[in-house]
């Protein structure tokens, strides 16, 4: 299963860039788009939202977005299970791009935090 994400929530579009990361692919490429915006007459939209026309209603954990996608894609005609169609290689290297990022970005926070506490300590 091979999925695009585009979303104009950046927030969203983050979320599930690191759920669906083992199966992210170009649009060019993907079977499923999600989107957080409506689409008609899309076959391969896969639309997240609040409403009760979307494909997954927000709020929704990584199991139940994984699980909806996979009806999504056995709909669309494809019989096998993801999991079973698409094992996890041990020898496919990981893209720890993402969580690099997100490390990054905590780390500076922390910073910005202690260094804000001992400036406030001292200023009193």
């Amino acid at each position: 299963m091979k999925i695009a994400v585009e979303c104009q929530s950046p927030l969203l579009q983050k979320s599930l860039e690191i759920f669906l990361a083992r199966f992210l692919s170009s649009v060019k490429h993907c079977d499923i788009v999600v989107r957080d915006t409506e689409c008609l007459n899309d076959e391969k939209c896969f639309y997240i939202a609040g409403s009760e026309k979307a494909d997954l209603k927000k709020p929704f954990s990584k199991s139940q977005l994984i699980l909806a996608l996979e009806n999504k894609y056995e709909s669309m005609g494809y019989s096998d299970r993801v999991a079973e169609k698409e094992p996890i290689e041990k020898d496919e290297p990981v893209n720890f791009d993402i969580l690099e990022r997100r490390i990054e970005l905590l780390t500076k926070e922390y910073q910005h935090n202690i260094i804000n506490a001992i400036k406030a300590f001292y200023e009193k």
